[in-house]
């Protein structure tokens, strides 16, 4: 039987409410900033959440032509600019390589949502032939992923996986078989999401998702595991990993930053938007990721966790944990990036996936900001407040998504 082809990470690229390059990301995660204020990109004064995570002063011009850029959705332009880091971080250099090798597999939630609002408005105040004729090129969901093999002339397989809030760690882990499996010898992989308009917040606001009880002090509205988590805070952003098979990297000079080494993906088959009971679902996902890795659960030192900040979402993930390491559960730092960049929806997977890469780098593991007393039945290692310094060698990444999507990760330090 063949060895499987190995897939390291050879550059990544964040656009994200912390920063929108790796390095001002990553130096105000490890400091413990938040990136969540009052709303700006919609009013939210009838609303009872009136928070986000936005990304500010976005100029797409940084990244693509002025025109390009104005063909294309929000989400679609963070996706272009994560893309166009990542390829300059990895130092990819596409005129010297087989671009039919080269694909993306990007993940999304709800695609061009703002867009959807813009029409429907032109068409209710000025009519149905005065809508953007680019709408629906615009809110497609595979847009980002298409407009980035556009941009960079990118000819190989290709394709979006929409899968709610697993949609960013899932292509990734989709794009890791695809390279195992010979059909590719570079991906760019990740997730984008820019869905905070008026749309998305009467949606999640109707269904009581969001936080509600700390608009006036925004930064501690994404509380996850905390006693007082009243529901998470949208989020906006783009994460993208360039992704190579080894023998592909090492040919070309390029420095490994991580190796994805397992992947897993279940279905809850039970509800809409809440989870199976007692996280069986996501217990599952993570057990088929270590079994893909082939490693045991106790060699894991580091949890980068989905957790949202809603109450049997939390819960249900701790009890996950717990199902899975046992006794060890307690023993193993679990953080949550969403407490610090609110829920980027499909793009979460995409940005947390860096952070967890970052994490095997630097040695350091993102915080769970406003931890201060944990709900009933959160009873692990949660990282409150600060960063720590953990040296993990192997990381499993989660990321969960309404519908009872449930993808994981496996990633390990890279050591030849």
């Amino acid at each position: 039987m063949a060895e499987r082809r190995r897939v390291v990470v050879t550059g990544m690229g964040v656009v994200s409410p912390l920063g929108d390059t790796l390095e001002e990301f990553w130096t105000r995660v490890v400091a413990g900033e938040s990136g969540i204020a009052r709303m700006t990109l919609a009013d939210p004064e009838k609303y009872p959440c009136q928070v986000a995570a936005e990304i500010k002063d976005w100029d797409y011009t940084r990244y693509m032509d002025r025109k390009d850029g104005r063909r294309m959705a929000r989400f679609s332009q963070f996706a272009i600019g994560a893309a166009r880091m990542a390829i300059e971080h990895a130092q990819l250099n596409l005129e010297g390589i087989d671009r039919e090798r080269v694909g993306v597999v990007m993940g999304n939630g709800g695609g061009g949502l703002q867009s959807d609002e813009e029409a429907v408005r032109t068409m209710d105040t000025r009519g149905g032939m005065k809508v953007d004729p680019f709408f629906v090129s615009k809110r497609l969901n595979n847009m980002a992923g298409a407009n980035i093999a556009i941009q960079f002339g990118l000819l190989g397989y290709n394709t979006t996986v929409v899968t709610a809030c697993a949609a960013g760690t899932q292509a990734i882990g989709d794009a890791t078989e695809v390279i195992r499996r010979g059909a590719l010898d570079v991906a760019l992989a990740g997730g984008a999401e820019a869905g905070i308009c008026e749309l998305g917040l009467a949606g999640f606001s109707s269904m009581r998702a969001l936080s509600t009880s700390f608009n006036d002090t925004p930064a501690r509205a994404s509380r996850p595991f905390d006693r007082d988590r009243d529901g998470f805070v949208p989020g906006e952003g783009s994460g993208v990993l360039v992704l190579e098979g080894l023998d592909h990297a090492l040919a070309r000079g390029a420095t490994p930053l991580a190796e994805v080494i397992g992947y897993g993906v279940t279905a809850d088959a039970a509800y809409l938007v809440a989870p199976s009971e007692n996280g069986a679902g996501a217990a599952r996902a993570m057990r088929l990721a270590l079994r893909d890795a082939g490693v045991e659960a106790s060699v894991i030192d580091y949890i980068s966790a989905h957790a949202t900040s809603t109450d049997v979402g939390d819960l249900t993930e701790t009890q996950a944990i717990h199902t899975v390491f046992g006794e060890r559960a307690t023993q193993i730092p679990v953080s949550a990036m969403k407490s610090q960049i609110g829920h980027l929806l499909g793009g979460s997977g995409g940005v947390e996936t860096i952070a967890a890469v970052q994490a095997l780098r630097t040695g350091w593991v993102s915080p769970t900001l406003n931890m201060d007393q944990a709900g009933e039945g959160c009873d692990l290692d949660y990282v409150p407040h600060q960063a720590r310094r953990v040296n993990p060698r192997i990381v499993l990444k989660n990321s969960f998504g309404f519908g009872g999507q449930n993808a994981v990760l496996v990633l390990q330090k890279y050591e030849g």
